[in-house]
């Protein structure tokens, strides 16, 4: 008698009517617990800490885009900055030729420290961001700032997070960034006009001891690296609901919902089902961008002739024989196409995360199409959806490729 198969399937050892597709359970417990109601009350929850560290250091709050806007309520931002977690990955080490974040340092000599404010969502104690990429350009800029004080060009690292192994690893790159960043020709005197003391970079989670008062820093001026949500062992979602970097990644979940429109209107948004939350949340969009709609085109200074606007803003601009228009956006506009004629370039680009990886393909159509103009240019007019995404980084390849010190108009 032939030995029976054991059985090697869920369906083998219950009904089949009652058989139970486990990984789809999974993964609709996984959706229900990362709604978008758990995330914004998350957000909420954690702001709240973040805004009991400024407090108990008397520090400026400074978010590390895009993720740390989330955390901090309208009026309590001062600055942004861009320091990425890529730039502290293992072995990919970095300091940014792209992102100085020189207004951090422009802030910092007014306050004395601020507190940056970022989180992550993959279960770590703290973003590379924090631990690691902004140790580093502390270090770099201290280097470069205070060159005969030793002691103050030496990387600090949260030890926690990053291994002695890594750290010496790290350290043993500073000397390479900091002769990348010399050959960027920054203006070091004037900041150290600003800087009077070395970065020093220190860590808070919500498991850290606040002060119960201010204390004061006179070897040092701190850079407060506040990770925004606590920690939850094992994955992004705890038990009760609540969500471990919640405000990471919005473009998977927000339905077009910013950080400024949260808490613009964060009481309805909180007290609102989560069935109903993306039609609200559309409707906010929607006004959101008919305000936009009246915005008007800001010129970069110090250019006379460099523009950046809201697409809407575009559609109104009267045509005119030596200006061009640079649209950004997944459609061209074939009005603005019919009108401009010659004058007018489409870039196929999405917004958010996914548009800057369009530009990247479109930008090089730039060049040609201003050359083009045989020199004949007055005005270029640079819009995306928000005036203030897609169009920021086309205006920034102009100033490049076209702009000097003694040159504030386009020589293309």
């Amino acid at each position: 008698m032939a030995a029976q198969k054991l059985p090697i399937q869920t369906s083998d050892i219950i009904f089949p009517v009652l058989s139970t597709d486990f990984s789809t359970t999974l993964s609709s417990l996984k959706r229900s617990t990362l709604a978008i109601s758990n995330r914004l009350r998350s957000i909420a929850a954690d702001a709240t800490f973040v805004c009991a560290v400024a407090d108990a250091y008397n520090l400026p709050l400074v978010a590390n885009e895009r993720c740390g806007s989330w955390y901090i309520p309208l009026g309590r931002k001062k600055a942004s900055a861009y320091f990425k977690s890529t730039d502290g990955h293992t072995g990919e080490w970095a300091f940014s030729l792209r992102r100085l974040n020189t207004q951090v340092l422009g802030l910092v000599g007014e306050t004395n420290g601020c507190v940056v404010v970022d989180s992550t969502r993959r279960g770590k104690r703290m973003p590379d961001a924090l631990s690691k990429t902004v140790p580093i350009w502390c270090a770099v800029w201290n280097r470069l700032l205070f060159p005969n004080d030793v002691p103050a060009g030496q990387l600090h690292t949260p030890p926690q997070s990053v291994s002695a192994s890594e750290h010496s690893q790290m350290q043993d790159r500073i000397d390479g960034f900091v002769q990348q960043a010399r050959q960027l020709g920054v203006d070091l005197d004037t900041l150290r006009k600003q800087i009077s003391k070395p970065l020093r970079p220190l860590w808070i989670t919500q498991d850290s001891a606040l002060p119960a008062e201010p204390p004061e820093y006179s070897d040092f001026i701190p850079i407060l690296l506040c990770t925004a949500s606590r920690r939850v062992p094992g994955g992004e979602a705890s038990e009760g609901g609540y969500v471990q970097g919640a405000g990471d990644d919005s473009e998977g979940w927000a339905h077009g919902l910013t950080a400024q429109l949260f808490w613009e209107n964060q009481e309805e948004l909180l007290r609102t089902e989560e069935a109903d939350l993306p039609e609200l949340i559309g409707r906010f969009v929607a006004q959101s961008s008919e305000v936009g709609q009246t915005e008007e085109a800001v010129l970069i200074k110090p250019t006379t002739s460099v523009y950046i606007a809201p697409l809407a803003q575009l559609a109104r601009e009267h045509v005119a024989d030596e200006s061009v228009i640079v649209a950004c956006s997944e459609q061209p506009d074939l009005e603005l196409q019919r009108r401009w004629k010659s004058r007018y370039l489409h870039l196929k680009c999405g917004t958010g995360k996914l548009g800057s990886r369009d530009l990247r393909n479109e930008i090089q159509k730039i060049e040609p199409f201003l050359h083009n103009m045989d020199g004949k240019i007055g005005r270029i007019l640079i819009g995306c959806q928000t005036g203030k995404d897609i169009s920021v980084g086309v205006a920034l390849a102009i100033l490049c490729l076209y702009i000097d010190d003694s040159v504030l108009v386009p020589t293309c």
